[in-house]
């Protein structure tokens, strides 16, 4: 009788934990438009323009959560899309658009094959791993670049990643759009998405029933690499121009976006429509702190925060 009597209310804060993101984006947004109404919050271009400031941290995070699923963690991703803008940049200048494209993509790559490999085959966790790629990235973007913006000068390219609009609405959401739905259904529906979940959950039992899980952690580090170079040419068109400050400190909003929607930071869990809200609900945050006047440092302050909550509410109540 006692367990029948606990039953509901065991179930109703299971469900309201796992449904927090969604109660908390709906809360703030009404709060925002209550407060911020009379400084344009409501406007359609400021909403706009909140999509375009988070689509680089949504597609960085969408792979993130893959990541963090399998047990992992990238902390080199807003380093490695500072490099890829400069890399696109310099690329552009001398062989194109496609020239630019092709180099964006070989730095994800290269990058995410030597985090992969230190991780998998050398044994190097992947939390240092992946931090001294974020000081290698950067040193070698402020490098290459000897520290100053490199223009873009294809405004095709600038159009097609990241600054150009079909009627009102921004290309970045296209491509926002086109990745979290790749990625929910790779993750939900796909057998790779099925090994990634199982390598986080418990690795050794993945390995007994014949899952690769050092090939597994190797491709969710490419694949973070590869996604974190993709939001450096977003960046790059959008501003036209490559510069090493691009991407900076990104990794924090990119985490705090996975684990607030939902991912666990411990591996075996995910989502990537979590993950997305999580992106979009930090750009309202960063967007309604501007309007209110608020500097900087305290936006900064402000996403520590989301990520201790986020934190909090990933873990196992005992």
């Amino acid at each position: 009788m006692a367990k029948a009597a606990t039953a509901p209310a065991g179930g109703f804060f299971a469900n309201w934990r796992q449904n927090i993101i969604y109660i908390g984006f709906v809360v703030i947004f009404i709060v925002f438009a209550l407060t911020l109404n009379d400084k344009g919050f409501l406007n359609p271009n400021n909403l706009l323009n909140i999509v375009r400031q988070t689509a680089m941290i949504a597609v960085m995070a969408v792979a993130m959560t893959f990541v963090l699923s399998a047990g992992e963690i990238d902390l080199s991703v807003g380093a490695v899309a500072g490099l890829t803008t400069v890399t696109v940049a310099m690329a552009i200048a001398v062989a194109g658009p496609v020239g630019g494209v092709l180099a964006g993509l070989a730095t994800g790559l290269a990058v995410g094959v030597f985090n992969g490999w230190l991780t998998t085959r050398i044994g190097i966790p992947s939390f240092l791993t992946t931090l001294a790629m974020m000081g290698i990235a950067k040193g070698v973007a402020m490098w290459i670049s000897d520290t100053a913006a490199v223009p873009i000068l294809s405004p095709g390219y600038s159009w097609i990643f990241g600054g150009g609009s079909v009627g009102p609405i921004p290309v970045l959401m296209f491509w926002m759009a086109v990745i979290a739905g790749v990625g929910h259904v790779a993750l939900r529906r796909s057998g790779f998405g099925r090994k990634v979940l199982a390598t986080g959950g418990g690795e050794m039992a993945a390995r007994y029933s014949g899952i690769d899980t050092r090939s597994i952690k190797f491709k969710v580090l490419v694949l973070s690499s590869c996604a974190a170079a993709l939001a450096g040419m977003l960046y790059a068109g959008r501003l036209q121009s490559g510069r090493f400050q691009l991407g900076e400190g990104d990794e924090l909003s990119v985490i705090a976006a996975a684990v607030l929607g939902g991912t666990s930071l411990f591996g075996g869990k995910g989502t990537v429509i979590g993950t997305i809200v999580g992106a979009l609900m930090i750009g309202m945050i960063n967007n309604g702190l501007i309007l209110m006047g608020l500097e900087f440092s305290q936006q900064l302050i402000a996403k520590g925060a989301i990520i201790i909550l986020a934190v909090a509410l990933s873990q196992k109540r005992g």
